[in-house]
């Protein structure tokens, strides 16, 4: 989602609620029960309502009257694959999906946006502008057959910033503001401009391990750097691709390693919240 989340829309008629959810790149209107439970969704662009209990249909109807535009066809959806039925069934508070790049960040500076004034800049707000980076670029591979999770969230307080999943594989990616800092890469070490070095190769390589572990596939760990006046590296990166935000596009060129019908299960498994309850 590109806009602001509405999980707390108070319910329309009939207690159902509408709201905006993206699949395949496209925004969507689903209309959920009051317990989560999703009975229809509305596609603008085919103009047609895709129903999947007839016994809602007046109440569905009811729900998205304001949101209706032009000649609509209302009936049953295409038979749905087995992603479709696991993203269906998910309660909108389980679905990490709607997450915004930087979604934790985001929330933590709406609850506690600090002092107006402050002689530095807050460390969180260029945190988040490097998620953002990051995440817009990998957004935009979703035409190439690209999905990705933004800001999962880990037992412990750790998070995975963004983890996507196409034909070249899975990517847990870490995205670290460098905007005309020199950096160097020596061994699990990262050093940023004059800053004390920091083991970040290594906090990468956990992260992308417990995403392994959560999914049962291989995650390869990334470490994005965003906007470095430049890169050099003393030592090799063991593990651990180190990339500009620049170079991201560059992943929609790597192939053969899993199926579009792969692509959608673990996108599908990604996206639940309890998958990374017990890693």
């Amino acid at each position: 989602m590109t806009g602001p989340r509405r999980r707390n829309e108070p319910p329309g008629p009939g207690g159902m609620r509408v709201l905006p959810r993206r699949y395949h790149g496209q925004e969507r209107l689903c209309v959920c029960r009051p317990d989560g439970s999703t009975v229809a969704w509305y596609d603008r662009e085919a103009g047609r309502v895709h129903l999947l209990r007839e016994d809602e249909h007046d109440r569905v109807l009811q729900a998205l009257d304001p949101f209706l535009a032009g000649t609509v066809a209302v009936g049953p959806p295409p038979v749905p694959t087995p992603a479709d039925l696991a993203r269906l069934g998910l309660h909108p508070d389980d679905d990490l999906a709607p997450n915004r790049p930087g979604e934790a960040l985001l929330i933590a500076l709406e609850r506690r946006p600090g002092p107006a004034r402050r002689l530095r800049p807050d460390p969180r707000r260029r945190a988040l502008t490097a998620e953002q980076t990051a995440g817009g670029e990998l957004d935009r591979l979703e035409g190439a057959g690209w999905r990705t999770v933004h800001s999962i969230p880990l037992p412990g307080g750790d998070r995975v910033h963004h983890l996507t999943i196409g034909p070249g594989g899975l990517f847990a990616l870490h995205a670290v503001y460098a905007r005309r800092q020199r950096v160097r890469v020596v061994g699990p070490t990262v050093i940023l401009g004059r800053r004390a070095p920091e083991p970040l190769l290594r906090r990468v390589r956990s992260v992308a391990d417990r995403a392994s572990y959560a999914l049962t596939a291989e995650v390869h760990p990334v470490l994005v750097l965003v906007g470095p006046a430049e890169v050099a590296s003393a030592a090799p990166a063991r593990g651990v691709r180190v990339l500009r935000d620049r170079d991201l596009p560059g992943l929609a060129r790597l192939g053969g390693v899993l199926k579009p019908a792969d692509v959608e299960a673990l996108y599908a498994l990604a996206r639940d919240r309890h998958t990374w309850k017990k890693v």
